[in-house]
């Protein structure tokens, strides 16, 4: 809902913290189907050439119609990975560099990688790329704000999905957060989805207001309480 193609360039990934605890990934039908297991050792694994040639595609189109195509890179997997092959990573950078007329959204867990895994010419940024790193608690917003903001480009963004506690965002959009998505957890089959407050989005919601940041309202879970802690039952908002 926040993305308009969703792009793997390989599959699997290790644990790193709270969000990850019900992986959604993990458990996803791709992963399944070619076997992957997650975690520390274990091997990622290459999509194939045709999966690679889907975003020239999507640039051609998105030319053509002058629309704003957004990719969400990567879902089932860390775009800056250590163990990763580097060799995998240039190719990504080059398939991005090929296809101008694509807004790339680059998702991670392990922000303090990014900068010394950035192609030698970055420079301030590539136009055509947004960096993200996803944040879940207050602890995490404090260890690694301050690394998403040092690195270099022209949208700095969180994905606070799960959200797991209230975290105050006003600091951090006076200093160049660009873009908040929010996403309370939903249930998977690794275990069933930690609380997510309403009062919390409604806060980060006006938080953006005051600052002029937009703010993504992706999903409640499926466990979103009220104000005053009431759940909500079978209720699974998006919307911008």
């Amino acid at each position: 809902s926040w993305t308009k193609s969703t792009f793997n360039p390989w599959m699997g990934c290790t644990k790193v913290g709270p969000g990850c605890d019900h992986c959604y990934a993990e458990v996803s039908t791709p992963a399944r189907a070619m076997r992957i297991l997650w975690g520390a050792g274990m091997e990622r694994r290459r999509t194939s050439a045709s999966n690679w040639r889907e975003p020239l595609r999507w640039n051609a189109a998105a030319k053509a119609t002058g629309e704003r195509w957004l990719v969400f890179c990567a879902s089932l997997a860390d775009v800056f990975d250590n163990e990763v092959d580097p060799a995998w990573r240039a190719d990504l950078w080059a398939l991005i560099r090929a296809t101008p007329h694509l807004t790339w959204q680059l998702v991670t867990k392990r922000v303090g990688n990014v900068k010394r895994m950035l192609p030698p010419d970055w420079g301030a940024g590539y136009p055509n790329v947004w960096i993200l790193a996803t944040i879940c608690n207050v602890e995490e917003a404090c260890r690694d704000m301050p690394k998403l903001l040092d690195v270099p480009a022209v949208v700095h963004g969180v994905s606070w999905e799960p959200a797991l506690e209230a975290i105050t965002w006003d600091p951090w959009m006076t200093r160049g957060l660009g873009w908040l998505i929010i996403g309370g957890e939903s249930t998977q089959t690794t275990g069933a989805a930690r609380p997510f407050r309403q009062k919390w989005a409604r806060l980060a919601i006006n938080s953006g207001v005051r600052h002029g940041v937009p703010v993504f309202m992706k999903q409640m879970g499926s466990n979103c309480q009220t104000w005053a802690g009431n759940r909500i039952l079978h209720r699974h908002a998006a919307g911008a």
